[in-house]
């Protein structure tokens, strides 16, 4: 059994540590740097990037999630965990800082405002699936090692990828009760320990 962390520093921690324990993980909540040692993956869950680049800086996690990403944990970033696991930033906040990881353009708020959030039905990596769009962020480009796994209108614009043992949507899985996309995580974080 996989451990797994939530970086709780905002977010929707509890359903993402409930939806990794339904996948099959062993899931806590993780605030301080040396917490870090302690599991094999981590999620990155949404809430405002700005504010959570702040915060990882305010609690000393960025640079140990920039080291630990770097030599090949794996994350799973949600909507705001997307942009901070982006190589680049579209429209972001002067000096916003983010983890990366992927290389991909993210633009956030893309989908709109609170008020135009919405669901949608896509495909997630060979599979339909059921999406919570909340102020979400997507994929303006990737590079050619990233894989694109899902799509959604307008547009098909790009709202899940993977590179490597990286992976990010710019819906919520957390909130449908859904667990297909953290069983899928949790297949990479169980397949990069035993890799290692």
């Amino acid at each position: 059994m996989p451990a797994i962390g939530v970086l709780a520093l905002q977010g929707d921690v509890r359903e993402h540590v409930r939806m990794l324990q339904e996948a099959g993980a062993s899931a806590m909540a993780i605030r301080r740097p040396g917490e870090l040692d302690a599991v094999d993956g981590l999620v990155i869950p949404g809430g405002e990037s700005t504010t959570m680049g702040k915060l990882a800086e305010a609690f000393d996690m960025l640079q140990p999630l920039r080291m630990r990403i770097k030599e090949g944990m794996p994350a799973y970033g949600s909507c705001a965990g997307m942009i901070m696991l982006a190589d680049r930033i579209e429209d972001g906040a002067a000096g916003q800082q983010t983890l990366g990881g992927i290389d991909m353009v993210v633009r956030r708020n893309a989908f709109g405002r609170q008020i135009d959030s919405f669901e949608a039905d896509l495909d997630f990596a060979g599979s339909p699936l059921h999406a919570v769009f909340i102020r979400a962020p997507w994929v303006e480009s990737v590079g050619a090692d990233v894989d694109v796994l899902g799509t959604a209108e307008p547009g098909d614009r790009i709202v899940a990828v993977r590179q490597g043992s990286l992976l990010a949507t710019s819906f919520h899985p957390e909130l449908t009760g859904d667990p297909r996309v953290h069983r899928y995580f949790v297949e990479m974080v169980v397949n990069t320990v035993r890799d290692q």
